[in-house]
Parts: C-alpha cells; structure tokens; sequence
C-alpha cells in the first residue's frame, strides 16, 4: 500500500522540477510554501483515514464521500478521480518517455518522434500487462522502481549540497551572502502552496485498494499518512538545496528552467543529470503503474454500483482483476499522447497540460472528501470537535487553491468547464435511466474481526 501510494505522489520527479514553480510566487520561502503544503497534505490525509479506518473499498475516495454526502458529490468524485487518475497516467507515460528520450539521445540512438511513439507505446503495453496480472505483481514492480527512483534523487540531492553553494555559472554565493537574502513576504509564500500542493496529488492511491490487502482499515490509513509525511520531507529537503545553491544568482531559483542541472553543471558534475533522467525515468514508470491500477479499481466500483458498464464490474478468472476496466482505461491514457507526439504537440507541452488537468480532479476530490468526513461520523454517531475543526480549515483552503488553480491556467479552466459539462450530462442520464443505482453508489467492505482484534498468537 505504501509503495503505490508513494509512487501515485511520484516524488522523484516533483523533487527535481516542482521548486523552480514555487519559487516563481514564494523565491526563498520556497522552502515555507512547502512545509504549508505538506501540512495541508496531512490533514487531507486525516479526513480520508476517518473513512478508511471504518470501511474499505475499491472506488477509493468517491466511495468514502458517498457515505458523508449526497450521491450527486459522490458522482462529482467519481468523475473527478477518473481524471485525476486518467491524466496522471497519462502524464506518467509521457514523462517517462520524455526522460527516457533524453538518454537515448545521449546515447545516440533516440529515433527522433518516431522513436518517442514507439518508447511511449511499449512502456503502455508493459503498464497494462502488469496491472492485468494483478496489485500484487506491480506493486513488487512499483516498490523496487520507486526504492531506486528516491535513491537516486537523495544521491543526487546530497552531492549538489554537499558542495555548498553553486559556483560559475549558478553564483558563487558563500553562506553567509546566502543567510543574508531578505526574507520573502508573505503573499508570496502564500501563492507558493498552490502548486506546492500539487506536487501530493495521488498520494492516496492505497484507498482504491482496500479491498485487496489484509487488515485494510490499519494499513490504507498508515500508507496515505506516511505517503503525505515522507513526501513532505523529500520535498522540503529538494527546496531547500535548490534555494540554497540558486541564493546569490539572478532571478534566484525562479529563472532557472532545469534548475538540478544547472547546478550539476555549475559544479563541474556533467554525469549528474544522467542520474537524474533515470530516477526521473523509474519514478514516472512506478507512478504509471500505481495510477493505472487505481483507475481500473475505479472504473470497477462504478461498475459494480450500476453507474458505469456492467462489463467494467468483471474480474479475470485467472487473476481476479477487472481485466475489461484494464483493457477500456490503459489503451485511452497509451493512445491520447501517442497520438498528441504524432500531430507534432511536443512532449514537455503534454505534460504540463495533463499534470496541471489531473491536479484538478485529484484537488476537487480532496476537497469532496474533506467536506463528507464530520458529516459521516456524525451519522454514525462517532463525531468529534477535532473532526470538525478539521475540515473546517482544510475545505476553504482547497476550494481557494482549487479556484486559483483554474484561474490562473485559462485553456485548463475551458477545458474543465467542458469536461464539468459532458459530467453533468452523464449524471442526468444516469439520474433518469438508473436512478435506484445513483442512489446506492459507494459500495465497500465493512469491518470484520480479524481487522480489528490481533489473534492470540499462543493460542493459534
């Protein structure tokens, strides 16, 4: 569970490339927006284990909200979490691709676009055989590329830092020229958690698999907290080495494109970035993978409520996993950027559209969560002013970031208000075709003895 929720957040490539845009609004209180974000995370993480303590299901977090509000927000986090999930994917193929271009071409043996179709198409092929096979099997695949993806970034994260400050052409600032940068304002810190925030979304990927693991209402909830903590610190440490190698240049941290080679350059390591292309390479690969089991285990539970169709509710008979949810989801979130690579859309392009797309369905679904979790325990009569308190902080707060996230990318927020549509037309089909199904959605397991009471082992 871990491991795929580690991997959902993909931390490796967010620690290389996530602090130049923070830094963009919060220059060196970069390091502040990140802490902000990662407490943020970790009260998100507080709402979903109310659930996930209580109840597990494989529809992951619109089935936790079906339980605390009306189905309609149900249907809103079904559809928000098959973007974010979809999109991610998506993004995950891409940016794998993309790193893995950049060795090939190092290599002398790229292929130009052709080559990036044909990298992008295997590494799709190989996602799907995996998932078919079954959680078990990519998550041992996932766990060891996920182990070397972080290595290498803290490998390479450590040597950029164990030099000091950048020399030549990233500044030659000493410590105390750096300690002595003025402090940033506020605002700016402020502006920096938005898409400080982002770099969590599918951090919580391990609810859509608890129905799958053993004692699910302990370690759901332990893998998505441990998720936002550990990712909170590598992010921080990321921060922290890029503001301090960037302290005394121009523009600081915010003017650098690829900020981790330029400070590898600057240090006269020229190998650096081939270390950090490959544990870019391996951590998209994981984050594919994890993200493209969470959405066939969506697709499943919908299927499975009577809300999507029937055939994405059967398993396969060898391998117990919703093969036709697989065989729908992997071959649209392989073929929509192979085809966008073949129209001549660049490969960064790509990426930053998907990402920023997926980070508002996963933002839209926090928030729905968040909002659902007093409501559910005051239905089963466990509420608590901590709760309360809780959510109470953490909604408006998503809901701002959410609405500064759409207006501050005008294609997204057409593009959103276009997908927003086509939902509300689905939810009125299935509204009026299906009714008694809309108003059951969100089935889960309930607890059961063996998940709460530890067996006496002498006795056994």
């Amino acid at each position: 569970m871990f491991a795929q929720s580690v991997s959902g957040a993909a931390p490796s490539a967010a620690m290389a490339a996530t602090p130049a845009i923070v830094a963009v609004s919060a220059g060196h209180g970069t390091v502040w927006s990140f802490a902000i974000a990662t407490v943020l995370a970790l009260l998100v993480a507080g709402c979903i284990a109310r659930f996930t303590r209580r109840m597990a299901a494989s529809g992951g977090l619109y089935s936790l909200t079906a339980k605390g509000l009306t189905p309609a927000a149900a249907y809103a986090s079904a559809l928000a979490s098959l973007l974010g999930y979809g999109l991610l994917a998506a993004g995950a193929l891409v940016g794998a691709t993309l790193y893995l271009q950049a060795l090939l071409d190092l290599w002398g043996v790229g292929g130009g676009r052709l080559g990036a179709a044909v990298v992008m198409a295997v590494i799709g092929l190989g996602t799907g055989v995996l998932v078919l096979r079954g959680a078990r099997l990519s998550a041992r695949v996932v766990l060891l590329a996920e182990s070397i993806s972080i290595t290498l970034m803290l490998i390479v994260f450590s040597l950029l830092l164990a030099g000091g400050p950048a020399g030549g052409a990233a500044g030659g600032a000493g410590p105390a020229e750096a300690t002595a940068m003025p402090p940033p304002g506020f605002g700016g810190i402020v502006a920096g958690v938005l898409p400080a925030l982002a770099a969590f979304i599918g951090f919580e990927i391990a609810t859509s698999l608890g129905t799958e693991v053993r004692k699910p209402f302990r370690s759901v909830p332990r893998a998505v907290g441990l998720t936002a903590a550990v990712a909170g610190v590598l992010y921080v440490f990321a921060a922290q080495v890029q503001v301090f190698g960037f302290s005394a240049t121009p523009g600081g941290l915010a003017g650098q494109a690829e900020p981790v080679v330029a400070l590898a350059a600057a240090k006269g390591w020229g190998w650096l970035p081939v270390l950090l292309d490959l544990g870019l390479v391996m951590s998209f690969v994981a984050c594919g993978l994890a993200t493209a089991t969470a959405l066939a285990r969506v697709l499943f539970s919908l299927s499975r409520d009577g809300v999507a169709p029937q055939a994405f509710g059967r398993t396969h008979r060898r391998f117990r996993t919703p093969h036709l949810a697989v065989l729908a989801s992997v071959p649209v979130t392989t073929g929509v950027p192979v085809v966008l690579l073949a129209v001549g859309v660049p490969l960064p392009t790509v990426l930053v559209t998907v990402l920023t797309l997926a980070a508002c369905g996963f933002l839209l679904a926090y928030l729905l969560v968040c909002a659902a979790a007093p409501v559910f325990l005051h239905r089963i009569g466990e509420l608590t002013w901590p709760a309360v308190a809780v959510s109470a902080v953490i909604v408006p707060i998503l809901l701002v970031v959410l609405v500064a996230f759409v207006a501050t990318r005008p294609l997204s927020g057409l593009l959103l208000a276009g997908l927003a549509v086509l939902g509300a037309a689905g939810y009125l089909v299935v509204r009026l075709k299906r009714p008694a199904a809309l108003a059951g959605i969100g089935v889960y397991d309930e607890t059961t003895t063996a998940d709460v009471l530890i067996p006496d082992r002498g006795a056994a």
